[in-house]
């Protein structure tokens, strides 16, 4: 994301202050919806003791975490490029680990999610003694632990940089991953780092589909339910191959700088940064927040009201909650006229 920050203000830095507006504008406004709608979902994912003591949305709360948190990030960074604000070494090192942070928990948690449909599906009968609450928290910090190490090997890469030859410790270009990327080891690791994640990940996401795929043949296995984990896994899988491309949204923005006029590249690139950027972190607000008939219902009344009220899950349906929204949005908007 903050790789994606710099290329976009990069690519502008030519264009008029309205232009640059116009461009902000759009970069942010998806950006801020998707913040809004994650953020009212996690919220939703803490109120009930459902989704706080169900592994699998224990896993989504860590995902959908992980993804906010990158995009308010990156966005921040963006806008400060925007208003031409450049950073100091320190200042944006701690950014970029930050979102290099979070953009290894991301493919970590998809791979956890996956196992965990894998033996929903494959083994059901053990299912409740394998996936367990602790055994999810322990997951998740095995996946933490991966990732800050990640970093951590990042962070001693730069400490081999001479820094006190440089004049100054201020930036002069706008702060992104690249900016960082100072060193030649530090290049080569983060190369080989992403390209092994990412090909790990893929595999496992492979391997489970494959495996729900076989147990879907057998007569003991719940159709409907494996049709529908088969579904979730690809979902999954498209999440990881969009993620995997937004690592090389830089590249793609300088070929393509290249080769078209200027007008027509802040077009293209507006597209790229909806489709690489945002629509992957769009994708598990879709999987879980609209196909599960548990969270659905709730997050649809969130979203209507923001109103702190005692729901039951089981018992008030999603057409009545959303009967109750429109109505109490109605008394209020009669109050204020009289």
């Amino acid at each position: 994301m903050s790789n994606g920050s710099q290329s976009q203000m990069n690519m502008t830095v030519g264009v008029g202050f309205l232009e640059r507006v116009i461009l902000c504008t759009v970069f942010t406004l998806p950006c801020c919806m998707l913040v809004f709608i994650n953020a009212t979902l996690l919220f939703t994912l803490r109120r009930k003791t459902v989704f706080r003591e169900t592994s699998r949305y224990i896993l989504l709360y860590n995902l959908l975490f992980a993804d906010t948190v990158l995009l308010v990030q990156g966005q921040l960074m963006y806008i400060m490029a925007t208003c031409r604000i450049t950073m100091s070494y320190p200042v944006c090192g701690v950014l970029t680990m930050l979102a290099n942070l979070t953009t290894v928990i991301s493919p970590l948690t998809l791979v956890v999610m996956c196992l965990e449909r894998y033996v929903a599906v494959c083994y059901p009968l053990r299912h409740a003694t394998i996936i367990t609450v602790r055994n999810t928290g322990l997951a998740i910090t095995v996946i933490w632990t991966v990732s800050s190490l990640s970093i951590l090997t990042r962070v001693l890469l730069l400490l081999n940089f001479p820094f006190e030859d440089l004049q100054s410790l201020q930036m002069k270009r706008f702060c992104g991953k690249e900016s960082m990327l100072i060193d030649p080891m530090s290049d080569l690791y983060d190369r080989s780092f992403t390209s092994l994640l990412f090909a790990s990940a893929g595999v496992a996401v492979i391997c489970s589909y494959i495996g729900v795929m076989v147990a879907a043949r057998s007569a003991s296995t719940d159709k409907a339910s494996a049709h529908k984990a088969r579904n979730t896994l690809l979902l999954h899988l498209a999440q990881l191959g969009l993620s995997l491309s937004s690592t090389k949204y830089n590249p793609i923005l300088v070929a393509i700088f290249k080769v078209l006029d200027r007008i027509i590249f802040a077009r293209v690139q507006i597209v790229l940064y909806l489709l690489i950027i945002i629509f992957p972190r769009c994708l598990s607000c879709l999987i879980y927040g609209i196909r599960d008939q548990t969270i659905r219902p709730i997050l649809m009344y969130n979203l209507c009201c923001q109103r702190t009220r005692s729901i039951s899950v089981s018992v008030i349906p999603a057409k009545a909650k959303i009967s109750t929204c429109i109505t109490s949005w109605t008394n209020i908007i009669l109050n204020k006229m009289c």
